[in-house]
C-alpha cells in the first residue's frame, strides 16, 4: 500500500482510506487464496467436542495439536470457497453474485471432496447509502446493496461422518468485498445487540454498529443474514432430528469473522446451551463487541477460537481493550464515553507473521493458513506464558476498508 493511500488523523479514531481504484485488486489479491488445501485430515471420533472447544482449547494450542492444525485448515478452506465462488469482477453484470450452483459450488471451488454439500448460499445487505448524486454518476457496483457473501454446507458423507465423529454444519462467511461493506465497516461505534433490561450501558452486550447492520438488515430481494441463517438452522434442526449429533462451526475471515461471532451468538441463543454443539473458527477477525457481550456469549456456552496474525492490525482494532478491575475509575469513566470500549472474545491462537509485510499481506487469508500450515507440535508459535496478552491494548488505527 502506498503512502498516499494511508490517511492517519490526529485523534483516536484514524481509518484507513483505500481509494475505489484498488478494490479489485485487493479483492482479486484475497480470491487468489484457494490455492492453499489442507493436509490429510486425522480421525476425531469421540474426541470431537474437545477439538470443536467443550475444554476451550486447553493443551490443544501452545504447541498446536496437529489434529487441531488440521481441522483449523480445513475450516480455512470453507471460507477460501466462500471467496472463490464469488463473482470478485467489479464490471461483471454478476458482480458480488455467486458463480456456481450450490450442487457443484464446493467442487468448482476447490474442494472436490470435501464430504459436504451446500443447502443455501447466504446473502448480506449494507445499511449505508451514497448521496444521490454520487449514485447517480458512480459505476453500478459502487452502489450495489445486497451481495453473496457465504453459504451452509452440511457433512453428508458416511466417511466423514464417521471421521468427524458428528454431523458438521459448516456456515462460511467472507470479508468485505463490496464498497458500502466498507463504508459499514466505519461505524465503529458500540451498539445495543439485543433488547435487554434498563441497565448501565457498559453492563449491556453490545456490538460494533457496522456488522450489526449488515446482520441484521434485510432488501426487497433477500431477507436479513441473520433470518437466513435462522431458518436454515431450523429446517437442519428438523432434518437431522435423529442420528448422529449435530454441530454448527461458524467460520470466516475479516468482516466473515465478525459476523460469524453475531451469527454463532444468535444461534445458540436459540437452540439453547442444551443444544447442539456451536463453534467459531475465525481468521483475522476484528473485535465485535464488549466485555458483557464476551460474557454472554460464554454463558450460552458458545465457542470462539480466534486465529490471529501478532502484525495483523486489524485484529486489535475496533476501539481499546482494557482491564476495567486494574485500570483507574478516571480511565474507565473516560473509555465508556467513547463508545469504544471492546474486549477480545474467545481463546486466541497467535501466529507470528513477517514483520515487514505491509497491512494487506498481514491480514490476507492466503498468509494466515500459510502461518497455520507451517505449525507443529516440534515448533511452537508462541510459548504458554507468551499466549496471554497485555492488559491494555489500544489501536494504533481503525481501519475501514481493509475489513
Amino acid at each position: 500500500m502506498s503512502p498516499s493511500t494511508l490517511t492517519v488523523s490526529a485523534i483516536s479514531h484514524p481509518t484507513f482510506f483505500i481509494p475505489t481504484y484498488h478494490i479489485a485488486h485487493i479483492t482479486r489479491r484475497i480470491s487468489s487464496t484457494a490455492n492453499i488445501h489442507p493436509p490429510a485430515t486425522l480421525r476425531l471420533g469421540k474426541r470431537w467436542m474437545e477439538f470443536q472447544g467443550a475444554n476451550n482449547w486447553d493443551g490443544l494450542l501452545y504447541p498446536l495439536n496437529p489434529t487441531l492444525r488440521a481441522e483449523i485448515l480445513r475450516y480455512g478452506s470453507f471460507v477460501q470457497a466462500a471467496y472463490t465462488c464469488c463473482d470478485l469482477d467489479p464490471f461483471s453484470s454478476s458482480y458480488a453474485t455467486c458463480r456456481f450452483p450450490k450442487h457443484s459450488l464446493l467442487r468448482l471451488s476447490g474442494l472436490p471432496s470435501s464430504g459436504y454439500r451446500v443447502t443455501r448460499n447466504l446473502h448480506a445487505t449494507s445499511t449505508s447509502r451514497l448521496p444521490r448524486w454520487a449514485a447517480d454518476a458512480a459505476p453500478s457496483f459502487i452502489s450495489r446493496q445486497s451481495s453473496c457473501i457465504g453459504f451452509v454446507a452440511v457433512c453428508n458423507n458416511d466417511t466423514e461422518l464417521s471421521r468427524l465423529g458428528r454431523r458438521d454444519v459448516v456456515i462460511s462467511l467472507r470479508g468485505t468485498v463490496t464498497f458500502l461493506e466498507w463504508l459499514d465497516n466505519l461505524h465503529a461505534s458500540l451498539t445495543p445487540f439485543c433488547s435487554t433490561k434498563p441497565e448501565r450501558s457498559e453492563h449491556k452486550p453490545m456490538v460494533e454498529r457496522g456488522f450489526l447492520n449488515l446482520f441484521t438488515s434485510a432488501s426487497p430481494e433477500y431477507h436479513s443474514l441473520r433470518d437466513q441463517i435462522r431458518k436454515v438452522v431450523r429446517c437442519l434442526l428438523n432434518e437431522f432430528d435423529s442420528g448422529p449429533a449435530i454441530s454448527f462451526t461458524f467460520t470466516g475471515h475479516s468482516l466473515g469473522a465478525a459476523l460469524a461471532v453475531l451469527a454463532a451468538d444468535d444461534v445458540k441463543a436459540m437452540v439453547g446451551r442444551t443444544g447442539p454443539m456451536v463453534t467459531v473458527v475465525s481468521f483475522g477477525g476484528p473485535r465485535v463487541g464488549n466485555a458483557s457481550f464476551g460474557r454472554r456469549m460464554e454463558a450460552q456456552g458458545s465457542k470462539v477460537l480466534r486465529i490471529v496474525n501478532t502484525n495483523d492490525i486489524i485484529t486489535r482494532v475496533p476501539g481499546f481493550v482494557h482491564n476495567s478491575e486494574k485500570e483507574s475509575l478516571a480511565s474507565n469513566w473516560l473509555l465508556s464515553k467513547t463508545g469504544w470500549v471492546y474486549a477480545d472474545i474467545g481463546r486466541e491462537l497467535r501466529l507470528r507473521g513477517s514483520r515487514n509485510a505491509n497491512v494487506v499481506a498481514c491480514h490476507d487469508l492466503k498468509h494466515y493458513l500459510h502461518l497455520v500450515n507451517q505449525l507443529s507440535d516440534a515448533c511452537p508459535n508462541f510459548t504458554s506464558e507468551e499466549e496471554n496478552p497485555r492488559k491494555w491494548r489500544g489501536p494504533a488505527f481503525v481501519p475501514g476498508d481493509v475489513y
